[in-house]
């Protein structure tokens, strides 16, 4: 709805002119709309829109450095402040990092929190859950459900596009634990991991028609009834189904065929830049929320080649030559991030998609670790990027003191930036579950939203 057809008699609601309305009296004769006004509106009839609100959460694994990219302290002694300097925003008292210039240009589009605590443990559990894992990689007795296994649940798994999707993995390593983990709501919400090969199988080899396809599909399923046979019900029939429907439907297969989008559109995201840059990844997120997938995941690594001796961990968890990697994965970083930002505003779903980053832990301010010019482990003080989803956006929420180690005043923690998603997606934190020995539990132990953003 756009502006009252009349003027409204006293005591009366106006009526409202529908966008489709507005778009027929412009094409008779453009009247009170200027021909700006009518492109405009134009553009936005045909903008999609989502029928809930959904997530893109964003994952830096190793833990990325808080004092080299959000919240740097340019007045501190150089052992802390390190080689790079802010740089203004379009928002006045806002400032990122040099090597992050898109940013710097959309900043009225996103909030910084500062003074993000965590527990500390090298993995995200923490952050999809509200509950440390019991050690690196080790998620412990006390498990809970990822938020997007929350959703899937609350939201249901019907049809193919699935409530759930990971992008990549979120295992810093191997031998990790997963913590994108169902827990007590069982298999069946577990995410639809669609990365490397999965990606690829996604599209049918052109020698299995649909009925060797169907075939396969039937012999599958006898086998797995058999192997279930006299057991309880894992929910690992209904997880492989999904998987089928996939394959066979074409809303998710065209949410990731890349080559529906323009050429443009992919560079701008950062095809063409590093054949391993993950920028393209969050263009995937993109175009699933638009498909109907609720939450989506990404881990951005964003490796990168710099020779000379300097190994990539494969992340941001840069205790040795942290100047050095950080040169080289903030600007293909920036460049990812501020596409995903600017392009779900020019599509009119900024305020339907909320777009979170962040990391396990930031980076200790003191420099010097395994290299002089390296950071350590620091979850005293992270940042977190919120984007978009109706939230209050062009801001800074919280503080750390003058050398970026601790929180000035409150403390936040992965509980409240938690708290918040569910207000977004409209679920009540009131809303409990029930676990294996069917006892009801909270979705977070603690936790509270966080009212600057609201």
């Amino acid at each position: 709805m756009i502006q009252p057809i009349q003027p409204t008699p006293p005591g009366q609601q106006p009526r409202w002119m529908s966008r489709r309305s507005a778009l027929q009296v412009g094409a008779l004769g453009l009247g009170g709309l200027g021909l700006t006004e009518l492109l405009r509106l134009r553009a936005l009839a045909a903008q999609p829109r989502l029928a809930q609100k959904a997530i893109i959460m964003v994952y830096l694994p190793g833990g990325s450095s808080h004092m080299d990219m959000y919240d740097m302290k340019p007045d501190a002694p150089s052992e802390y402040r390190g080689e790079f300097q802010p740089i203004a925003t379009n928002v006045a008292g806002i400032q990122v990092c040099e090597l992050m210039p898109q940013h710097a240009r959309i900043a009225d589009k996103f909030a910084i929190l500062r003074g993000l605590v965590t527990r500390g443990n090298h993995d995200p559990t923490e952050l999809l859950t509200g509950i440390p894992a019991a050690a690196s990689g080790q998620i412990g007795a006390l498990r809970r459900p990822a938020i997007g296994c929350v959703v899937s649940k609350l939201r249901g798994i019907d049809g193919p596009v699935p409530p759930y999707v990971s992008l990549s993995s979120h295992k810093l390593l191997g031998s990790y634990d997963d913590p994108e983990e169902p827990a007590y709501l069982g298999t069946i919400h577990r995410p639809i991991g669609l990365s490397g090969q999965l990606l690829k199988d996604l599209d049918l080899l052109p020698e299995v028609g649909r009925e060797r396809f169907d075939g396969r599909r039937e012999l599958l399923s006898a086998v797995e009834r058999e192997a279930f046979a006299g057991r309880a019900f894992s929910g690992s029939e209904t997880y492989v189904q999904r998987a089928f429907e996939m394959l066979t439907s074409s809303e998710v297969r065209n949410a990731l065929d890349l080559t529906r989008e323009p050429e443009a559109m992919r560079r701008r995201y950062g095809e063409g830049t590093d054949p391993r840059a993950q920028g393209l990844d969050f263009l995937r997120a993109r175009r699933l929320v638009e498909a109907g997938v609720p939450l989506v995941s990404v881990a951005a690594r964003f490796p990168v080649n710099i020779g000379g001796g300097i190994n990539d961990p494969g992340g941001w968890d840069t205790h040795a030559s942290n100047f050095k990697l950080l040169r080289a994965k903030l600007p293909l970083y920036d460049q990812a991030v501020a596409a995903l930002i600017t392009d779900l505003h020019e599509r009119g779903l900024s305020k339907e998609v909320a777009v979170v980053i962040w990391s396990e832990f930031g980076r200790k301010p003191k420099i010097g670790d395994v290299t002089p010019d390296g950071r350590g482990h620091w979850p005293s003080a992270a940042c977190a990027l919120i984007a978009g989803g109706g939230l209050k956006m062009g801001q800074v929420v919280g503080a750390t003191d003058r050398l970026g180690e601790r929180p000035k005043s409150r403390p936040y923690r992965p509980t409240d930036v938690l708290a918040t998603i569910y207000h977004v997606l409209g679920i009540d934190l009131g809303t409990t579950l029930l676990d294996h020995s069917g006892r009801p539990q909270y979705l977070l132990d603690s936790g509270d939203k966080i009212a600057e953003l609201i």
